[in-house]
């Protein structure tokens, strides 16, 4: 049953990007795919991380994240940014990016970037729920789709996460 699970969620549409935080000298980068706009008015988007993410300490040092949106082709800096541990090594060595005005890093081929301040955090579950007021985006690549989640398979491994029934 857990396969199908994790099916089932598979099917609520959404996309993949890449959440960078920075604060002081330290960085980090993480592949994520529960993010969505939260607000009109302000502008805020809301994202889950897992407590024990090395970037989820950042974000909350910091008060601050940036999220750069994936475009369909760019399933190696999904891999990339998804599978190796940020506590291990710095995984933007090697990577274009830039800071965005909160200092977080912004992956300079993402499709887009939102660059948001830290507003409140709310644990759900087994991670924590992120809200942050927009101050900041672009648009780098107008002519490039989204990827979403359902196209990386279980890149992520969460397959095995989903409980056997509801």
């Amino acid at each position: 049953m857990s396969h199908q699970v994790a099916a089932l969620f598979k099917t609520i549409s959404s996309g993949v990007y890449v959440v960078g935080a920075a604060h002081g000298q330290q960085r980090n980068a993480f592949t994520a795919s529960w993010v969505m706009q939260a607000s009109f008015n302000p502008l805020m988007l809301s994202l889950s991380i897992n407590p024990g993410n090395t970037s989820y300490r950042l974000i909350k040092a910091a008060r601050a994240f940036a999220v750069s949106v994936l475009a369909r082709e760019q399933m190696d800096l999904a891999r990339h940014f998804g599978t190796q541990s940020g506590r291990e090594h710095d995984k933007l060595a090697g990577q274009a990016w830039r800071a965005g005005i909160t200092g977080a890093p912004i992956l300079s081929e993402a499709l887009s970037y939102f660059d948001c301040r830290l507003c409140f955090t709310r644990r759900a579950g087994d991670h924590v729920l992120v809200v942050g007021r927009v101050i900041d985006g672009a648009i780098f690549r107008s002519e490039a789709a989204p990827m979403t989640y359902a196209s990386t398979g279980d890149l992520d491994g969460s397959g095995a996460l989903y409980p056997s029934k509801f």
